[in-house]
């Protein structure tokens, strides 16, 4: 296995259909988090605020994943599910097809921030 090494490397990795959604969540997270640094941990990207992973993505097989500290998402459930979305308890699972509105995503990033700056 390859070792991913930023955020450019992974997405060109990732399957085709799955790269422009990548782009979008990478594009919504830096806008939304401008004081967060660009990292890899444990082979998928992220961003970090004082050493805390706050938001982070990866691509599968068959689905894409954004992954918050778990009280943004249980903040945000019944968002998350009005958006026809599963989330667990640090994570959410979508397609292309049916892609995380961006509204949701900036509250659920700045949400995952204001948990690690408490």
């Amino acid at each position: 296995m390859t070792t991913i090494t930023d955020h450019d490397a992974y997405i060109a990795a990732a399957a085709e259909p799955f790269r422009p959604e990548l782009q979008r969540l990478r594009s919504i997270l830096a806008r939304t988090l401008p004081d967060a640094e660009e990292m890899v941990a444990y082979n998928m990207p992220g961003f970090s605020i004082g050493g805390t992973v706050v938001a982070s993505y990866a691509a599968f097989s068959k689905q894409c994943g954004l992954y918050l500290l778990p009280g943004a998402l249980s903040a945000h459930a019944d968002d998350i599910a009005a958006a026809g979305l599963k989330a667990t308890k640090t994570g959410m699972t979508f397609s292309p097809r049916t892609p995380i509105p961006d509204e949701l995503v900036e509250r659920l990033a700045r949400a995952s921030r204001q948990e690690a700056e408490a």
